[in-house]
């Protein structure tokens, strides 16, 4: 399969390109042969699809402003510039070129606190960034050939010397979130994509039996949720997760 990417600079871009050997990728960035494509810009993105229109079939919105989570609190504007008007603008051209959009949302859509969520429950963002994915996810709907995947996912391995006992997520390693994408391209709707239900302490611990729990308490520069965990099935049914 032949996909444009978004979010070239990104590791999850990175891990997609490694682990699709099989798929062909253009991922424009500032370093790549093709660059130029600022998702901010509703006419940069026309002009980069109709000059390379023939060259790839799905699109795969990848590029956001993600973390620092604070970000979004300080800077709303350029959460909505770049998670709200880009995704729309991609949006558009995906309908105007007829490709397909696959867009990587995430689990802070969710209210994060009952958790097992499913994707028909009702949304309600605790943060910022949950809302302006969110905001993505509405243009994204109002075009019928799309898949929204809400996504949990960290690196490997984890950047910090500590991780949280008291917040619950249904995380799953970047690289095992790069497989289960590509496995999903021909599906439609939203998919919850995640690992099972468990503290992000006792995720990372798994991998790194050297991490220190904290507790949300400690955490103060932007609200946080208890219980972020997905219900999977609807993934589980379309993939055979013995292989991540």
């Amino acid at each position: 399969m032949k996909i444009l990417v978004t979010g070239g600079n990104g590791e999850f871009c990175k891990h997609l390109v490694r682990v699709g050997k099989e798929h062909s990728f253009i991922t424009p960035h500032k370093q790549s042969m093709y660059p130029g494509l600022d998702v901010r810009d509703y006419w940069n993105v026309d002009y980069y699809f109709r000059k390379r229109e023939n060259d790839f079939d799905y699109v795969i919105h990848a590029g956001a402003v993600t973390r620092p989570m604070v970000i979004h609190e300080d800077n709303p504007t350029l959460s909505i510039k770049t998670n709200i008007v880009g995704t729309a603008n991609v949006v558009m051209a995906c309908e105007k070129y007829k490709k397909k959009i696959i867009y990587i949302s995430t689990d802070y859509v969710y209210d994060g606190i009952n958790g097992n969520f499913k994707e028909t429950d009702c949304m309600k963002p605790f943060t910022k960034y949950g809302w302006s994915k969110l905001g993505g996810e509405c243009a994204v709907q109002m075009y019928d050939n799309h898949l929204i995947l809400r996504m949990a996912m960290n690196k490997k391995p984890f950047p910090h010397p500590k991780a949280l006992k008291d917040m619950k997520k249904s995380l799953m390693w970047i690289e095992d979130a790069a497989i289960v994408t590509l496995k999903l391209l021909d599906e439609n709707g939203i998919i919850n994509v995640g690992g099972k239900s468990q503290s992000v302490y006792d995720f990372v611990k798994e991998e790194n039996s050297n991490i220190e729990p904290i507790y949300l308490k400690d955490i103060s520069d932007v609200n946080m949720a208890t219980d972020c965990s997905m219900n999977t099935t609807k993934m589980k049914k379309v993939i055979d997760d013995s292989t991540i």
